[in-house]
Protein backbone atom coordinates (compact mmCIF):
# COMPACT_ATOMS: atom_id res chain seq x y z
CA UNK A 1 0.00 0.00 0.00
CA UNK A 2 1.47 3.16 -1.24
CA UNK A 3 1.68 6.13 1.57
CA UNK A 4 1.33 8.87 -1.12
CA UNK A 5 -2.04 10.14 -0.77
CA UNK A 6 -3.62 10.41 -4.35
CA UNK A 7 -7.18 11.27 -3.98
CA UNK A 8 -8.75 14.12 -1.77
CA UNK A 9 -10.84 12.30 1.78
CA UNK A 10 -13.31 13.82 3.12
CA UNK A 11 -13.54 14.86 6.34
CA UNK A 12 -16.06 12.09 7.56
CA UNK A 13 -13.35 9.73 5.93
CA UNK A 14 -10.57 11.46 7.59
CA UNK A 15 -12.61 10.53 11.18
CA UNK A 16 -13.48 7.14 10.37
CA UNK A 17 -9.55 6.42 9.66
CA UNK A 18 -8.18 7.92 12.68
CA UNK A 19 -11.06 6.05 15.11
CA UNK A 20 -9.60 3.05 13.60
CA UNK A 21 -6.19 3.63 14.38
CA UNK A 22 -7.14 4.90 17.64
CA UNK A 23 -8.94 1.29 18.31
CA UNK A 24 -6.11 -0.67 16.82
CA UNK A 25 -3.69 1.75 19.36
CA UNK A 26 -5.99 0.88 21.80
CA UNK A 27 -6.05 -3.32 21.33
CA UNK A 28 -1.92 -3.27 20.97
CA UNK A 29 -2.62 -1.43 24.76
CA UNK A 30 -5.22 -3.60 25.88
CA UNK A 31 -4.35 -7.25 25.23
CA UNK A 32 -7.40 -8.18 27.91
CA UNK A 33 -10.57 -7.86 26.07
CA UNK A 34 -12.21 -6.67 29.24
CA UNK A 35 -10.28 -4.02 29.19
CA UNK A 36 -9.68 -3.27 25.46
CA UNK A 37 -13.66 -3.16 24.76
CA UNK A 38 -14.01 -0.84 28.12
CA UNK A 39 -11.49 1.75 26.58
CA UNK A 40 -12.90 1.59 23.56
CA UNK A 41 -16.55 2.41 24.78
CA UNK A 42 -14.75 5.48 26.18
CA UNK A 43 -13.23 6.14 22.84
CA UNK A 44 -16.45 5.76 21.26
CA UNK A 45 -18.35 8.07 23.81
CA UNK A 46 -15.39 10.97 23.02
CA UNK A 47 -16.17 10.53 19.10
CA UNK A 48 -20.10 10.69 20.11
CA UNK A 49 -19.79 13.64 21.98
CA UNK A 50 -18.46 15.74 18.84
CA UNK A 51 -20.45 13.96 16.21
CA UNK A 52 -22.94 16.88 15.78
CA UNK A 53 -19.93 19.71 15.06
CA UNK A 54 -21.28 21.60 11.84
CA UNK A 55 -18.83 24.20 11.91
CA UNK A 56 -15.96 22.67 9.72
CA UNK A 57 -13.31 24.64 11.54
CA UNK A 58 -13.97 23.64 14.21
CA UNK A 59 -14.46 19.86 13.51
CA UNK A 60 -10.77 20.27 11.73
CA UNK A 61 -9.51 21.25 14.97
CA UNK A 62 -10.86 18.32 17.07
CA UNK A 63 -9.47 16.28 14.30
CA UNK A 64 -5.72 17.35 14.15
CA UNK A 65 -5.77 17.66 18.06
CA UNK A 66 -6.92 13.98 17.93
CA UNK A 67 -4.28 13.24 15.97
CA UNK A 68 -2.14 14.72 17.58
CA UNK A 69 -3.09 12.85 21.33
CA UNK A 70 -2.66 9.25 19.19
CA UNK A 71 0.76 10.01 17.92
CA UNK A 72 1.64 11.03 21.93
CA UNK A 73 0.16 7.87 23.00
CA UNK A 74 1.15 5.67 20.43
CA UNK A 75 1.98 1.57 21.21
CA UNK A 76 6.12 1.43 20.75
CA UNK A 77 5.57 -2.09 19.68
CA UNK A 78 2.39 -2.15 17.47
CA UNK A 79 0.07 -5.08 16.73
CA UNK A 80 0.36 -6.15 13.54
CA UNK A 81 -1.78 -8.68 11.39
CA UNK A 82 0.98 -11.64 10.11
CA UNK A 83 -0.11 -11.42 6.47
CA UNK A 84 0.07 -8.00 6.59
CA UNK A 85 3.14 -5.30 5.78
CA UNK A 86 5.60 -5.67 8.82
CA UNK A 87 4.00 -8.93 10.12
CA UNK A 88 5.62 -12.23 10.59
CA UNK A 89 4.18 -14.38 7.58
CA UNK A 90 4.55 -11.10 5.32
CA UNK A 91 5.20 -12.62 1.62
CA UNK A 92 6.09 -16.01 3.01
CA UNK A 93 3.79 -17.96 0.82
CA UNK A 94 5.76 -18.32 -2.21
CA UNK A 95 3.83 -18.84 -5.27
CA UNK A 96 5.71 -21.99 -7.46
CA UNK A 97 6.21 -20.92 -11.09
CA UNK A 98 4.74 -22.90 -13.90
CA UNK A 99 7.80 -24.72 -15.19
CA UNK A 100 7.53 -27.01 -11.82
CA UNK A 101 4.89 -29.18 -13.33
CA UNK A 102 6.68 -30.33 -16.28
CA UNK A 103 9.04 -31.62 -13.85
CA UNK A 104 6.47 -33.98 -12.39
CA UNK A 105 6.54 -37.79 -12.58
CA UNK A 106 4.36 -39.08 -14.94
CA UNK A 107 2.67 -40.99 -11.75
CA UNK A 108 1.51 -37.44 -10.57
CA UNK A 109 0.76 -36.36 -13.46
CA UNK A 110 -1.75 -39.49 -14.02
CA UNK A 111 -3.47 -38.31 -11.03
CA UNK A 112 -5.04 -35.24 -13.20
CA UNK A 113 -5.45 -36.15 -16.85
CA UNK A 114 -7.57 -33.64 -18.48
CA UNK A 115 -5.39 -30.65 -16.54
CA UNK A 116 -2.41 -31.54 -17.97
CA UNK A 117 -3.59 -32.87 -21.12
CA UNK A 118 -5.50 -29.27 -21.30
CA UNK A 119 -1.44 -27.31 -20.10
CA UNK A 120 0.24 -29.08 -23.41
CA UNK A 121 -2.37 -28.46 -25.74
CA UNK A 122 -1.56 -24.51 -24.46
CA UNK A 123 1.83 -24.97 -24.19
CA UNK A 124 1.73 -26.22 -27.84
CA UNK A 125 -0.74 -22.74 -29.15
CA UNK A 126 2.21 -20.49 -27.38
CA UNK A 127 4.60 -21.88 -29.02
CA UNK A 128 2.92 -21.72 -32.14
CA UNK A 129 1.79 -17.90 -31.01
CA UNK A 130 5.39 -16.72 -30.33
CA UNK A 131 6.71 -18.55 -33.63
CA UNK A 132 4.13 -16.36 -35.77
CA UNK A 133 4.77 -13.09 -33.52
CA UNK A 134 8.81 -13.26 -33.23
CA UNK A 135 10.32 -16.03 -35.61
CA UNK A 136 11.75 -19.53 -34.95
CA UNK A 137 14.76 -19.32 -32.41
CA UNK A 138 18.30 -19.18 -33.98
CA UNK A 139 19.91 -22.51 -32.82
Amino acid sequence: MSYLQTEILSHSRKVCSFYKRALRNLESWYDRRPAYRYRATLLRAEFDKNKDVKDLRIAQQLLEKGEQELFEKQHYQPKKFPLSPGGVAFERSVAAPDWVLDYWHPMEKAAYPDYFARREQRKKEYIEWWEKTYGKPSS
